[in-house]
């Protein structure tokens, strides 16, 4: 079995091909797009609840959000995120109108990612721990 599962909602992020500072990132078997820095939508192609698009927000602009797109709801799992099941018939009207808001840079989605914090050692409590060596091993 491949390591890699394809996810056919990819498409939903081809509006923002042309946009400098798009990528994506894989989050926890899902797709994440970032435009200007934020994190704004996630796909997702697994069983339900894991199956369409995700609007990364907060829970001050759900109701705005969803008066302008119904089909909106909060995620089952995530609620702080607005979701739409692909299987939805709204499902692709939505997911353009979602890409026109983000680059069209609406403040009510996307959210800043936290950064990481670097790994601590075990022994130490330190930085990154040192791999061991197996017996035998040359250095």
């Amino acid at each position: 079995m491949s390591s890699t599962l394809h996810n056919s909602l990819l498409w939903v992020f081809d509006p923002f091909e042309r946009n400098a500072t798009f990528f994506r990132k894989r989050m926890f078997g899902s797709e994440a797009a970032y435009v200007n820095g934020r994190q704004c939508l996630a796909v997702i192609d697994r069983d339900a609840p894991w199956d369409g698009l995700l609007v990364c927000t907060s829970h001050e602009h759900h109701a705005s959000l969803v008066e302008q797109m119904p089909a909106l709801r909060p995620h089952p799992v995530l609620g702080k995120w607005l979701y739409i099941p692909q299987s939805e018939i709204e499902f692709e009207a939505v997911a353009a109108r979602v890409a026109s808001l983000v680059l069209a840079g609406d403040p009510r989605i996307g959210i800043e990612p936290k950064p990481r914090e670097p790994r601590k050692s075990r022994k130490t409590g330190q930085g990154r721990a040192m791999p061991r060596r197996r017996a035998g091993e040359n250095v």
